[in-house]
């Protein structure tokens, strides 16, 4: 198949940080079952824009050993090199870790994400930015460059949209 679903129980809440451990299972098991295996994973949540540089994205990645980036729509944590609001479509900067980030490089202050306006409307800038990061096997610049590509005119990534809509469909069939 070249799309999945995977429905099964939640054990554990909603903790910021933690999306790994509640939405992990389920989306290795989606992932298991599809009939290609993809190139790119792209994953509602974070990457290395997280506490320990290691959220959902990072955590799939890692274990299914594929390239993978995070697009989230709030910033966990970290530190955009520029204030993010009313930005025009495109705009970009580095968000780099701060004090509640554990990183390798705790002097240094790197570069683990951007904040990215993929979308802006032209008589009102309320747009808020995506804050996208490398999960695994992508670096902070190319995460970025491949999110522009994705985003096609769309707040979202297509995949994004796609998987938002067959979970719609998914659900709507269960009820």
């Amino acid at each position: 198949e070249r799309a999945s679903s995977a429905v099964t129980p939640l054990s554990i809440p909603y903790i910021p940080g933690l999306l790994a451990f509640r939405e992990g299972e389920p989306m290795l098991a989606a992932l298991d079952a599809l009939s290609v295996e993809p190139d790119l994973l792209v994953c509602d949540g974070s990457g290395r824009v997280h506490f320990r540089e290691a959220g959902v994205a990072t955590h799939v990645g890692v274990l299914l050993d594929v390239p993978s980036v995070g697009v989230a729509k709030s910033l966990l944590c970290g530190d955009p090199d520029e204030p993010t609001d009313e930005r025009p479509e495109g705009w970009r900067t580095p968000i780099r870790a701060d004090d509640s980030v554990e990183t390798a490089e705790p002097d240094a202050a790197p570069v683990i994400g951007h904040a990215y306006q993929s979308r802006q409307y032209p008589n009102s800038r309320r747009v808020n930015p995506l804050y996208v990061s490398p999960g695994h096997r992508v670096s902070p610049a190319t995460t970025v460059e491949l999110v522009a590509a994705l985003c096609a005119g769309y707040k979202l990534p297509e995949p994004t949209r796609i998987a938002d809509a067959y979970a719609d469909a998914v659900k709507r069939d269960a009820a």
